[in-house]
């Protein structure tokens, strides 16, 4: 489901969350901060590699805004290529970095080895489907499209009212002791420690208040509390439960 990092500017990176969340989504690591007028990027397959690289810039440069990315692919090959963020169009002063599963109108064609994500940010999102993010139609529009998922955008282009957008920031949560926003629980020490037991007030995959749940799968994302994958790859017996959420999805498909 990946985990996504925002720091606000003058945030200092916590570490060990960020190793936390790589552990549970280790396909591939990237980050961006604002420096000065450029954005730097920088993405590995190695989670210490990118970590290292990301704390010892953001050192250098902590007065503008960052993120952090940890992927666990649903989509696309295990590549550098396809690790966020990515440039919008092609231009370097604008990337992004995504939490969740887009919509299926960018999922990869056979023999399309990009992610949902890289789809959406190379071919989609510049286009501007949604208008100007700087509107609240354009806005709205994009969170719509995204359901439950999230998008933390950097860019230094004048064409954008600020560096710093937050798409469904409310389907986070913020440490507000460190200034950094995060997409779901990933990077916790106790991400793994539980079992379900019907009584969840959220899922810890992507934060949702899922209390109202029918069985061990999110409502919103499908993440599975049982065996802790995402649906239908799930490896737990409880083929009650798939089909319980099997059906919620063809109902809301109808």
């Amino acid at each position: 489901m990946c985990m996504l990092t925002f720091l606000k500017p003058g945030a200092a990176p916590d570490i060990t969350a960020l190793r936390n969340g790589a552990l549970s989504n280790p396909h591939g690591h990237g980050y961006a901060l604002i420096t000065a007028d450029t954005i730097t990027t920088g993405h590995s397959l190695d989670a210490e590699t990118a970590i290292g690289e990301f704390a010892a810039l953001r050192c250098e440069y902590p007065d503008g805004p960052a993120l952090f990315h940890s992927r666990y692919a649903t989509h696309g090959q295990h590549t550098l290529d396809n690790c966020h963020p990515f440039t919008v169009g092609g231009d370097e002063r604008t990337v992004l970095a995504h939490n969740g599963i887009l919509p299926p109108n960018v999922h990869p064609a056979p023999g399309d080895e990009r992610s949902d994500t890289r789809i959406a940010a190379e071919d989609f999102l510049p286009t501007a489907p949604f208008g100007s993010l700087d509107s609240w139609t354009g806005r709205e529009g994009l969170e719509r499209w995204l359901g439950s998922d999230k998008i933390v955008l950097l860019t230094v282009d004048p064409a954008y009212r600020h560096r710093a957008y937050l798409f469904n920031e409310a389907r986070g949560h913020w440490d507000t002791d460190t200034g950094i926003w995060y997409s779901n629980h990933d990077y916790l020490d106790d991400r793994w420690g539980y079992v379900y037991d019907g009584e969840l007030d959220y899922c810890f995959c992507c934060g949702e208040d899922d209390s109202e749940r029918l069985g061990p799968h999110c409502t919103y994302c499908g993440f599975c509390a049982d065996c802790h994958q995402l649906f239908p790859h799930c490896a737990c017996p409880d083929l009650a439960g798939h089909q319980r959420y099997a059906d919620l999805l063809d109902l809301e498909n109808a």
